[in-house]
This record gives structure tokens, sequence and C-alpha cells, in this order.
């Protein structure tokens, strides 16, 4: 790894480092932080008299976090990766502290809709960060890792939440995960910034205008991204009422038996993209999702449900890290920033529509979750179906130019 005025440029060094090293122990502790509350949030909700609300749980989140990402996107290519970074985890701080104190219905959707600014830049940040150290022939490989990482969260964030709503109250859980964020923002400090030619922040940089927005080259990703997603955002809003009408207690093993999984997969998938192309792994990622999501339907008791968690978890294990490295290998030299937050962008658009959608039809009648999960099985085959229509390409963004 090379470093110029005490920034680091991406060399020939190996993918594993003390940098790397932290922006994944980062990313655990990011991910764990706000995905600590996803299976709590719609007991909490219904006790503050919201159950009429929990499909805007996901759906005002990711409003904000989309909205904020062609900002983050322009700031993490003008003022740096390190600062958008610690404003995401800020937030995150900030909403577990308040939680507590507005206890009510409207204050509830409110942090709802300000702590999905958190997710609208911590991940935007780290993404072009692991871009600019690692090899662009190993990004499939870097964005296994350091998704899995992420992913761990989404186990160590929900067995945290659920033990501490059984055992001690839901305030411990708001300021337990405001604590995670924190310790999250710490590690980011101990990094070195990336990119090379920094601007000072000035109120013109959240000008944004149209151009800044979306990144048209990695339009075709976005795409799929955004198709692909919708279904997480049906199981985030649905899985915890799913598994109480299937009598299982703690509403976060799902969330725990779909990481595992995907933690199986992650690096293997992403060497496997680095080698064969990002679309024949996409594909293979969105067959195996199709299946899942019939699982998920079909499930009747602890284990086929933990059975469908499992293999929807191998699914995301191979379509994020391939998705990730496709959206990288389009984007153009000093506008990764961009790019990676046109993903994002999609991303959310898709958990944010599936969990809109979702929660609206469902109505708090489980008996409708199995037909939402078939519909989100048709919607994944007409997405794998447009991929068959797409050309592998094996080149990477580093021999474009």
């Amino acid at each position: 790894m090379i470093f110029k005025n005490n920034k680091i440029i991406a060399g020939k060094d190996p993918v594993y480092n003390l940098h790397f090293g932290l922006v994944c122990l980062s990313s655990l502790l990011f991910s764990s932080s706000y995905n600590m509350l996803i299976p709590e949030l719609p007991a909490y909700l219904s006790s503050l008299g919201g159950a009429g609300y929990k499909g805007l749980i996901i759906s005002l989140f990711t409003l904000t976090a989309g909205i904020s990402r062609p900002f983050s996107g322009r700031l993490t290519d003008t003022i740096g990766r390190i600062p958008v970074m610690i404003t995401g985890s800020v937030v995150c701080i900030v909403c577990g502290l308040f939680y507590p104190l507005l206890g009510n219905v409207a204050g509830f959707l409110l942090l709802r809709l300000v702590h999905g600014f958190s997710t609208g830049f911590t991940p935007t940040a780290k993404s072009a960060y692991v871009a600019d150290i690692v090899p662009a022939s190993r990004w499939g490989e870097a964005m296994g890792l350091q998704g899995l990482c992420y992913s761990l969260g989404f186990a160590l964030g929900p067995a945290t939440g659920s033990y501490l709503r059984m055992y001690y109250s839901f305030d411990i859980l708001f300021y337990t995960s405001s604590f995670f964020a924190l310790l999250s923002a710490l590690v980011i400090l101990g990094m070195k910034e990336t990119l090379e030619h920094r601007e000072k922040f000035g109120f013109n940089k959240l000008r944004i205008s149209r151009k800044d927005i979306i990144a048209p080259e990695v339009l075709t990703p976005a795409i799929v991204v955004m198709l692909s997603y919708s279904a997480f955002g049906a199981i985030l809003t649905l899985i915890p009422d799913w598994s109480i009408h299937l009598g299982i207690a703690s509403t976060g093993s799902f969330f725990i038996f779909y990481t595992l999984s995907s933690l199986l997969v992650r690096i293997v998938a992403g060497k496997f993209s680095d080698r064969y192309g990002r679309i024949p792994v996409v594909r293979t990622g969105l067959g195996i999702l199709a299946v899942a999501l019939v699982l998920i339907a079909l499930a009747s008791s602890f284990f086929s449900l933990m059975s469908a968690a499992f293999v929807y978890g191998m699914s995301m294990g191979v379509l994020s890290p391939a998705l990730s490295a496709w959206t990288i290998d389009q984007s153009k030299t000093g506008h990764r920033g961009k790019a990676v937050a046109t993903m994002y962008i999609a991303l959310e658009a898709g958990i944010g529509l599936g969990a809109l959608f979702s929660g609206t039809y469902y109505g708090n009648v489980p008996g409708k979750i199995p037909a939402i999960m078939l519909f989100g099985a048709f919607l994944i085959l007409v997405t794998l179906f447009y991929t068959l229509t797409l050309r592998n390409k094996k080149s990477f963004a580093g021999k474009q130019g």
C-alpha cells in the first residue's frame, strides 16, 4: 500500500491489512447498531398504539437513506470518505438516545425518518474506501469479506436486541444501539483517508443537480439491485410477525440463520465473480433467492422457517458482493462515490417499496404473508429473466480505464 501526503493510494499489497481490517470492524459495529432494533420495533410500535403503521418502520428509514445518497456520494468524492462515514455513525448515536425520549407514535416515526440518514451516508463511503485500497481484480473478494463483516451485524444485532428486550427493556436496547454506533465511530477515527484530492466542506457541496443524483453508467446493476432487494423489504417487515404466528418466541432467529448462511458463501462467491464474471454469479443468486421466498411462504414450523432463512442467506451471500463489485466495475474514475450511491439508492428504493406494499397489503393478517412471498418469488424470476438478456463481461473498471 502506498501513502502520499499521509493518505492511502491503492497499491499491490494484499487485501488483508490493517486499514481493511478497521473498515470491516467498523462495518460490523455499525450494522449491529441499527439491526439490533429491527426485529423488536414492530412490537415496540404496537406497544405505543401504532400497530397499523408497521409498514412504515422500514419504508421511512429507507426513504431518507435514499434521499441522502446523492449528497453522501457527492461528499464522498469531494471532502473524503472518513467524514461521511463518521456522519452516519453520529446519526445512529443520536437516534439511539432519543427513541426512549420520544415515546409516542409520531415521535417514533419521526426518528425512523431521521435514522435512515445513517445508512444513507456510512455504507456509501465504506464501499468507496474498500475500492480505493484493493486492486480492481480482487474487488469481488474484498466486497464479499467487507460484506461478511457487515452481515455479521445482522446476526449479532438481532440476537443482542432480542436478549435485551426479553431480559431488560426497550430503553436499554436503544441505549445499547447508540453505544455500538459510538464504537463504530471510534474505529473510523483510527483509519486513514483514501481520497487524494480533498476539498473543504462548504454548504455549496450540498447543492445537488440532476447529474449528481444518478450515475448512468451503473443503471443496469442498479435495476437488478432494486428488484432483488424488494423481497428484503417484505422480509424485514413481515418476518417478526410471521415468526410469532408460527409460535417462534425469538423474532430475531430468522435473521441469525440468514446471516450465518450468508457468511458461509460470501467470500467464495466474491472470488467466483472475480474469476467468472459478475452476471453468472448474480443469476445464480437470483435463482436461489426465488427458491428461498417459496420456502418462506410454505413454512409451518421453526425448522422449516429457519431452513428457509438459511437458503435466503445463501442467496444474499451470493448476490451482495457480486452486485457491489459489478457496480464499481462500471463506475468512472473519480466518481466512485456517486456510483455506489446510485446502487444504494436502488437498494433502498427496493427495500422501501417492498416494505410499504407488503405492509399495506398485510394489514396485520398473517394468512396473507405466503401470498406476499410468492409474489416476491415471481418478481425475482422476472429479474432473473432480465439478466439473461445481458452479456457477461469479465473485465474490471481498472482495466476499462
